[in-house]
C-alpha cells in the first residue's frame, strides 16, 4: 500500500491510501458503514498498532471499496488534495550520518566504524509542497535525500537477519542541514532539527511493495539541477545492520523513524559552496517512494 496524509479545511490528518488514479479517504469510506469481516483501522496510528492484522484489513477494505459505486465522497484525484508528512506524528526520529562511502569521501571523512546516531525532533516535521523556513541565526543552509523506514514493530536487542521483518514500511526524507550550527561543537542537533527541517513523504510504501532497500536510486534536484544521483546499494551500515545496532541500546517501538544517510553530492562536499537560500526549490526522490519538494523561505 502507499499510504499518505490529507490535510482536511479544518487542518485535520486523515489517512489516504492511493489506488490507481486516485486517492482513497480511509475514513469517509468507512462512514457508509459496510459490514468488514475485522476492525478496519481509519488512522495510520490504528493502523501501526494494529500490525499485520490491521494492514490486511484495510487492503481488503480498499478493494471493496473500489468496487463499489459511487465514490464522490471518498475518492479523489491526488492534484486535488492538500497533503501533509506521511507520518505526521512520528515516534523517536533518528538519524545517521555518514552512511555513504562516497559522502564520507567527500566530507574528507574517514569511513565510520560504528554507525553515527543521531536524532531531530517532532517540530522539523514537514509535508510536500511546505515552506521550510530559513532563519536569518545561520547562512550554510543543505540538502540531503535520504531513505527512511518506519517500525512496525516493537525491537529490542533483534538479529541483523530478522531486522527487516519489524520494518512496516519506507518513505523519502530530506535531512536539511544548518552546516555552521551542525559544526559549531562536536553535536549535531542545533543544526539538523530546525523547525520543518525534516520534511516527509508524499507516500508511506508498506515493506512489501519496496522490496530490498539495499538496491534504490536516491536523487536531489535544485532549481530543477541534478545534485545528488546515487544508490542505496553504497551504503557503509545497511538498513538491517541500523536496526539491529540502534535496538541493542534502546527499543525501537511502531512509528519510530530511521533515516539511513545520504549519499554524495550535498552542498558542503562542493569546492564552490552556494548555500540553499529562500526562493530555492529542492526535490528529492527515492525510487518506488516518490518525489517530493519544498520551497525555502525566509525565517526569523
Amino acid at each position: 500500500m502507499r499510504l499518505l496524509t490529507i490535510v482536511g479545511a479544518d487542518g485535520a490528518h486523515r489517512l489516504g491510501i492511493q489506488a490507481g488514479k486516485g486517492v482513497v479517504d480511509v475514513a469517509a469510506s468507512l462512514a457508509g458503514g459496510r459490514t468488514t469481516q475485522a476492525p478496519v483501522p481509519a488512522t495510520l496510528t490504528e493502523l501501526l498498532a494494529g500490525g499485520r492484522p490491521a494492514q490486511q484489513a484495510l487492503a481488503a477494505h480498499v478493494q471493496d471499496a473500489l468496487a463499489e459505486a459511487p465514490r464522490a465522497t471518498w475518492f479523489h484525484p491526488e492534484t486535488s488534495l492538500h497533503l501533509g508528512p506521511c507520518l505526521p506524528n512520528p515516534g523517536k526520529i533518528i538519524c545517521i550520518g555518514l552512511n555513504y562511502r562516497q559522502h564520507a569521501a567527500e566530507s574528507g571523512l574517514a569511513v565510520p566504524t560504528s554507525p553515527v546516531v543521531f536524532a531531530k525532533f517532532g517540530n522539523a516535521v514537514a509535508g510536500p509542497g511546505e515552506a521550510i523556513p530559513l532563519p536569518a541565526g545561520a547562512e550554510q543552509y543543505d540538502y540531503e535525500v535520504e531513505l527512511a523506514l518506519v517500525m512496525g514493530r516493537r525491537a529490542r536487542n533483534v538479529s541483523e537477519a530478522e531486522a527487516l521483518s519489524y520494518v512496516f514500511g519506507y518513505l523519502t526524507a530530506n535531512d536539511l542541514s544548518a552546516r555552521d550550527l551542525q559544526n559549531r561543537t562536536s553535536q549535531w542537533t542545533l543544526g539538523k532539527t530546525l523547525d520543518k527541517f525534516m520534511p516527509l513523504g508524499p507516500y508511506l510504501v508498506t515493506a512489501d511493495e519496496v522490496g530490498d532497500p539495499q538496491n534504490l536510486q536516491l536523487r536531489t534536484w535544485v532549481n530543477g539541477e541534478l545534485r545528488q544521483d546515487s544508490n542505496t546499494s553504497d551504503m557503509i551500515f545497511p538498513v538491517a545492520h541500523l536496526i539491529s545496532y540502534i535496538s541493542r541500546y534502546f527499543t525501537l517501538e511502531p512509528g519510530d523513524i530511521i533515516s539511513t544517510g545520504t549519499p554524495q553530492g550535498v552542498i558542503s562536499g562542493m569546492a564552490e559552496k552556494k548555500w540553499l537560500r529562500a526562493g530555492d526549490e529542492v526535490t528529492v526522490e527515492v525510487e518506488k517512494l516518490g518525489r517530493l519538494t519544498n520551497v525555502m523561505a525566509a525565517g526569523e
